[in-house]
């Protein structure tokens, strides 16, 4: 019987895991591979583009630092251009609240938000299930009427909508200068019920196919399987619904027509600027509380709302 051969090469030493871990040192004395640096180009097209997305978002804000620091500042000092104010005081909030009467427009506009926003999720995730999943005759041809809608201005239904509100059909109320009358205007819109819609398409039939095995009805299904899997579209419908409903101008100007108990901050905000243009931190401070409530919201549902946004537009 042949013996082994005996030209075979020496085995490397084996390399223990200390000296492995050792930083620096190297297995059987081959070098690591060199990282490669990045090259030049690619840094200087990166800190050119941060540097402009840095400038563009400095243009954005400057607006409202302006506006945060002219409401902290005392009349006098606004006519200057001092960002910094020299006697920062939160007593044009306190004027704006209580001697100009911008609590209630805040309190009115936060009661209309929150009200529109409950109806549209409800309804607007209601009517999108139904256009995604069920069958039933002239489905497309409805769901089509529906995006017509939207290419109809606010300008052109006015006249029709405010002979509606004048004497409502049936029941001949007069929804002029009353909550209701903005609620029926903004009960549901054909944007958020394509949201929904799209992002229902995006869900997977087994679902569905699963709660029918257990006896669940369409309702069923809907409430308790679909809607908890629509998070990040419910959080797109809140954030555009309650931010074009506590920015709306046009609707609140008709239906509240004559009546300033009613009046939403916009309306108040406008009212103020005609009145009681000399009054710049007063007016700042009120442009200050409308925008916060919209950037909290934002932050808040930021992510779901960019991902109900993505899924809702991928699927057709």
């Amino acid at each position: 019987m042949a013996g082994p051969p005996q030209d075979l090469p020496p085995v490397p030493p084996v390399v223990g895991a200390v000296q492995l871990a050792k930083e620096g040192e190297t297995a059987a004395g081959v070098a690591p591979p060199a990282i490669p640096g990045r090259e030049r180009v690619e840094v200087a097209r990166r800190l050119l583009v941060y540097g402009l997305l840095f400038s563009i978002a400095l243009l954005y804000f400057v607006p409202f630092a302006w506006t945060v620091s002219t409401s902290l500042k005392t009349l006098p000092e606004t006519v200057g251009f001092d960002l910094i104010p020299n006697h920062p005081s939160f007593a044009a909030y306190d004027n704006a609240l209580t001697t100009f009467n911008f609590k209630r427009y805040f309190l009115n506009s936060m009661f209309i938000a929150t009200v529109v926003t409950l109806t549209n999720l409800f309804l607007a995730s209601l009517g999108g299930y139904a256009f995604a999943r069920l069958r039933f005759p002239g489905r497309e041809v409805l769901f089509m009427l529906v995006l017509g809608t939207l290419m109809i201005p606010n300008e052109l239904r006015l006249v029709p909508v405010f002979q509606m509100l004048t004497s409502f059909p049936v029941t001949h109320w007069s929804l002029i200068g009353s909550y209701e009358g903005y609620f029926v205007i903004r009960l549901v819109t054909a944007t958020n019920l394509f949201l929904m819609r799209q992002y229902f398409l995006t869900i997977p039939r087994d679902f569905e196919e699963a709660a029918k095995l257990d006896g669940a009805g369409y309702f069923k299904t809907y409430l308790r399987v679909m809607l908890p899997l629509a998070g990040p579209a419910l959080a797109a419908v809140t954030i555009l619904e309650f931010q074009g409903t506590w920015n709306d101008f046009f609707w609140p100007l008709i239906v509240f027509i004559g009546d300033k108990s009613h009046y939403t901050l916009p309306l108040g905000i406008n009212l103020f600027r005609n009145q009681f243009y000399t009054q710049w931190p007063e007016l700042m401070a009120v442009s200050v509380i409308a925008i916060l409530p919209i950037a909290v919201l934002y932050v808040f549902f930021q992510r779901y709302f960019v991902a109900g946004v993505t899924a809702a537009g991928v699927k057709g």
